[in-house]
């Protein structure tokens, strides 16, 4: 009953390979530069969606028009938060 136990508590019984976590170097550096690329273009596109968003909003109040613009700035935000903290939640969710 006892070598049963020690059987079933034991997560990786003889025979059964256990690779590591590990992924080679050269795809590491390779795929961190992508990831730095695209965090890179989402911070920018962010600056350039509330720099619009502000143009439009200027140029509405000089015509006198109103629009949605404070929806069209949240929603800026909303995506610029989702890029800052894009790393940390994946790490938070696969960790």
């Amino acid at each position: 009953m006892l070598t049963v136990l020690v059987a079933a508590a034991n997560p990786n019984p003889a025979g059964i390979p256990n690779p590591t976590r590990q992924a080679p170097g050269a795809l590491t550096e390779k795929i961190d530069l992508v990831l730095g690329i695209a965090a890179w273009a989402g911070t920018a596109a962010g600056v350039a969606g509330v720099l619009v968003t502000g143009a439009m909003m200027a140029i509405s109040l000089k015509r006198g028009e109103s629009s949605e613009h404070m929806s069209r700035l949240g929603m800026v935000l909303g995506g610029c938060v989702l890029v800052a903290t894009a790393g940390p939640l994946v790490q938070f969710v696969f960790n």
